[in-house]
C-alpha cells in the first residue's frame, strides 16, 4: 500500500506464542522442497542465502532482515504455489521490508494485511514476520485461484476484489500496482 507509515512502538514480541508455534509446525510439515525455477533446486538454505543477497542488493535491504525473512518467503511461497520472488516484490512495494509498519488505512507488517479483513484467518499478531508472510502469501495465492490472473490477483491484493471489479479508478490502481510489483520482481530476478 503506498502512503504514511508508522512505525509500530512495541518491538518486542512473544516468539513462542502458540499460534507462531502452530503456524511453524504447518509450515514446516508443509514447505515442498522441490525445484523452485527462480532460485535454482538447491537446498532451502542456499536458495534462502541466494534469495537473502539478491534483496539485499536489489531493494537496499539490511542483511540481517534479508537473512532472517528469505527462508520465511520461500517457505510460504511454495506452499502456496507461488514464485518466491513474487512474494518477495509484494514485501518490498508494501512495506519495504519493515516489519512494524501500519499503514494510515491500517494495513500492519512487511505484506500490508488489513486485520479488519484478515484477522479470523491470519490470527492476531500480523506484526509477526511468520505470521505476516504466510498470511499474506495465502491470500495472494486464493486471490490468483479465484481471478485466474497474476495480475488481477495483485489488483485484488492492493484494492480488494469488489472494488476492483466495480470501481473503474480503484481497478487502475491495482493494475498500477501489479505493474509496481512485477517491475521489482524483475529487478530482483535480474540480481540473482
Amino acid at each position: 500500500m503506498l502512503g504514511k507509515f508508522s512505525v509500530r512502538k512495541n518491538l518486542l514480541l512473544p516468539v513462542f506464542n502458540s499460534t507462531i508455534f502452530k503456524i511453524g509446525l504447518l509450515g514446516l510439515s508443509t514447505v515442498l522442497f522441490s525445484a523452485c525455477s527462480s532460485l535454482g533446486g538447491n537446498s532451502l538454505e542456499k536458495r534462502s542465502a541466494q534469495l537473502s543477497k539478491g534483496i539485499q542488493t536489489a531493494y537496499g535491504v539490511p542483511a540481517t532482515t534479508a537473512t532472517r525473512v528469505s527462508p520465511l518467503i520461500i517457505q510460504n511461497a511454495e506452499k502456496n504455489r507461488l514464485d518466491p520472488l513474487l512474494v518477495a516484490a509484494v514485501i518490498r512495494q508494501e512495506s519495504t521490508y519493515r516489519s512494524q509498519v501500519a499503514s494510515h488505512a491500517g494495513a500492519v507488517g512487511l505484506m500490508q494485511i488489513m486485520p479488519r479483513y484478515w484477522q479470523a484467518t491470519c490470527g492476531d499478531d500480523l506484526y509477526n514476520e511468520a505470521i505476516n508472510i504466510s498470511c499474506g502469501s495465502h491470500i495472494l495465492s486464493r486471490y490468483h485461484e479465484s481471478s485466474g490472473s497474476l495480475e488481477k490477483a495483485l489488483g485484488y491484493y492492493n484494492v480488494g476484489p469488489t472494488a476492483y471489479e466495480k470501481n473503474r479508478k480503484m481497478r487502475k490502481q491495482g493494475k498500477r500496482y501489479a505493474q509496481q510489483v512485477k517491475q521489482h520482481k524483475k529487478d530482483l530476478k535480474n540480481v540473482i
